[in-house]
């Protein structure tokens, strides 16, 4: 009898270990599960009250701009003159800017060189500051004009005389002679150096916009730009 009740007491004893091996692992199990969710929880939390970026600063008064200087939506793009998608958002996105915003004066577009594609990127840029300096309203006919005109970006064709030319064809109200002297010698090179400086700061890619100086890359999804401006505006 005394056998039994020992080999009796053996076998609760080993079944008491093993339940108390189960909870601990339950318990392990729990903290483990607990330590996630919290880990979990304090990312969430830190997105949501990560401090947002400041907007970026921009001298409005000294870049090309369309539409009205009172717009409360203001669109910064970063373009350069050879780049074929910067082509697409001129013929394509610009004209629906022009008419559902900036001709309703909420929206203002202005434009800053980002001279990333090849050598003749640059006197592009220094033709467009030429023209944008004798006569700011011409800025964008001639804008239209280069991406309408636009060649193959492995070519370099955007030569001074084909660059007057194009201004001529344009029928421009400046001073050619002087368009011609400006690309040549790089009148307003600095500015421009100013521009690329800039953009290599903020953005890998052209044309890249800034909403009221908030970062916008998603240029060719016209309704998705729209939700950003109504959220700026």
């Amino acid at each position: 009898m005394e056998a039994v009740i020992g080999k009796t007491n053996l076998s609760g004893k080993k079944k008491l270990r093993a339940m108390e091996k189960q909870k601990q692992k339950e318990r392990k199990r729990w903290i483990f599960f607990g330590i996630c969710f919290a880990a979990i929880a304090a990312i969430v939390l830190a997105v949501i009250f990560a401090p947002k970026p400041k907007p970026v600063a921009f001298d409005y008064e000294q870049i090309p701009m369309l539409g009205s200087a009172d717009a409360p939506v203001k669109i910064v793009e970063f373009g350069d003159f050879k780049c074929p998608a910067c082509r697409y958002f001129s013929q394509e996105i610009k004209p629906k800017l022009v008419q559902d915003y900036i001709e309703q004066g909420t929206v203002a577009l202005y434009f800053m060189n980002n001279t990333i594609i090849g050598p003749d990127s640059f006197a592009a840029a220094m033709a467009g500051q030429s023209v944008y300096h004798q006569n700011p309203k011409a800025f964008w006919s001639y804008y239209d004009a280069i991406y309408k005109n636009q060649g193959d970006e492995r070519v370099a064709w955007a030569t001074p005389a084909f660059l007057v030319e194009l201004a001529k064809n344009a029928q421009l109200q400046v001073d050619y002679e002087k368009l011609m002297r400006d690309i040549e010698s790089e009148t307003y090179a600095d500015e421009v150096i100013a521009h690329n400086a800039k953009a290599e700061k903020l953005i890998s890619a052209t044309p890249t916009l800034f909403i009221n100086g908030v970062k916008y890359e998603d240029f060719a999804d016209y309704d998705k730009l729209k939700r950003a401006i109504a959220k700026a505006g």
